[in-house]
């Protein structure tokens, strides 16, 4: 006989209890008193995390949304209202042919780009 057995002394009356019950069974089968709770907590609280994402994200695409061609135009009060055919029609009708190419003056000492 070893000098100190592995077998803790307990009384009656930690027998009966819940815990001294759960000891024993989690010596018989620990996955099912252990592992498979942990287990289905971890399944269970993933189902309730994924709503409260969605939430999340839900609520930053209504605050940050992607703007529409006429909504970004609309955004400077005081403009005049743009069409696109309006547009077209208005530089259609000018002269493109008739123009002189001119070059920028430059600053004082700033290179202009021209090779010698």
């Amino acid at each position: 006989m070893p000098a100190f057995p592995n077998n803790k002394f307990r009384g009656t009356g930690e027998v009966n209890t819940w815990g001294a019950r759960y000891r024993a069974l989690m010596n018989k089968h620990p996955f099912l008193t252990f592992g498979l709770p942990f287990i289905s907590v971890m399944v269970a609280a993933s189902f309730v995390v994924t709503p409260a994402t969605a939430v999340r994200y839900e609520r930053n695409d209504r605050k940050v949304r992607q703007m529409t061609t006429d909504e970004t135009l609309n955004l400077r009060r005081g403009a005049r209202k743009v069409d696109m055919k309006e547009e077209y029609y208005r530089l259609a009708a000018k002269d493109l042919d008739d123009w002189q190419q001119r070059r920028v003056k430059r600053l004082p000492g700033e290179p202009d780009g021209i090779i010698e």
